[in-house]
């Protein structure tokens, strides 16, 4: 996105906007540049991202002269302009602001479509690292599993799961780390018995047909 973000055209005249309150020191990093910028120009800068007008940098250097050097503003502009949250923002809103947050001009098509591009692709390559990191994290703990019941030598081990010797203690530990911080399994309820008909006891519970008394013997005739 830093290509179709602000760059630095020729300055315009200071007289086009209200000066910036007076400041003294240039400032020497992105990180003091962003600082600086919050304080300067609250409306833009402050709170969460917000898509700014195209050429900004020109209007930064007119109402703070000599306040910011142009790599600093530079290195700021284009991290600030391709982080994720500045990414939603194009996506999301409609226009692009000034110093004041007054809406700059609309913006392009391009450019909003560019950012839902680069949104997705994080996105899958995101995906691809926490798939990668779950499929090690699986694997060391095969290997934990395997270490504590195999009956092979160390050597013998390490070459069969083509580990380096020097390497697994430190894989066993990672592994020991990552078994302690997984939540502990969901128990298993009990199977119930199947419910019988009220007051009849479940056939389980009946003693052996031969255990049962039995109806006294009718009287014979005779």
């Amino acid at each position: 996105m830093s290509s179709s973000e602000p760059s630095a055209p020729e300055t315009p005249d200071a007289s086009e906007g209200p000066q910036a309150p007076a400041v003294s020191g240039k400032v020497r990093s992105p990180e003091a540049a962003a600082e600086r910028l919050k304080a300067l120009f609250p409306a833009l800068f402050a709170g969460a991202p917000k898509p700014i007008k195209l050429r900004i940098q020109a209007d930064i250097e007119a109402r703070a002269p000599g306040v910011f050097p142009k790599p600093v503003l530079t290195a700021f502009l284009r991290r600030h302009t391709a982080g994720n949250a500045y990414l939603r923002a194009l996506v999301r809103e409609p226009h692009r602001l000034d110093l004041e947050g007054q809406p700059a001009g609309e913006i392009a098509e391009e450019h909003r479509e560019a950012a839902k591009k680069a949104l997705a692709e994080r996105r899958e390559r995101q995906q691809a690292r926490e798939q990668e990191m779950q499929a090690a994290r699986r694997w060391r703990l095969d290997l934990l599993a395997d270490w504590q019941r195999t009956s092979l030598s160390r050597a013998n081990f390490c070459a069969l799961k083509g580990v380096e010797d020097g390497a697994l203690d430190a894989l066993l530990a990672q592994a020991k780390e990552e078994l302690a911080a997984m939540p502990p399994a969901a128990p298993v309820p009990p199977r119930r018995a199947p419910p019988g008909r009220p007051g009849q006891q479940r056939p389980e519970a009946r003693g052996p047909r031969s255990d049962r008394p039995g109806r006294p013997a009718r009287p014979s005739k005779g």
